[in-house]
């Protein structure tokens, strides 16, 4: 995913973070599910299978540096996930 696409993807509304990305897929509230490559290992076993479970598309940016600043905050992130 470039760049200008994930930018655009995360000017919409959006869930930070496992817990709020879980919660969101749970309630099936996701129309897609965004992931850092370099996220831990632990953290994408949790969310894949779900999204794939709940068929909501999964897409992928090289690190969670580039994602959280891709998502408007200070930190990394390892997964994002955009709202319906």
């Amino acid at each position: 995913m470039s760049g200008g696409d994930i930018s655009s993807a995360l000017k919409c509304r959006k869930v930070v973070g496992l817990k709020q990305v879980l919660r969101a897929l749970a309630e099936d509230g996701l129309l897609s599910v965004i992931t850092a490559d370099d996220a831990d290992k632990k953290v994408l076993e949790r969310v894949l299978p779900l999204a794939t479970a709940k068929q909501v598309p999964v897409q992928s940016v090289p690190s969670k540096a580039e994602l959280g600043r891709a998502a408007g905050i200070e930190v990394s992130a390892a997964v994002v996930g955009i709202l319906k």
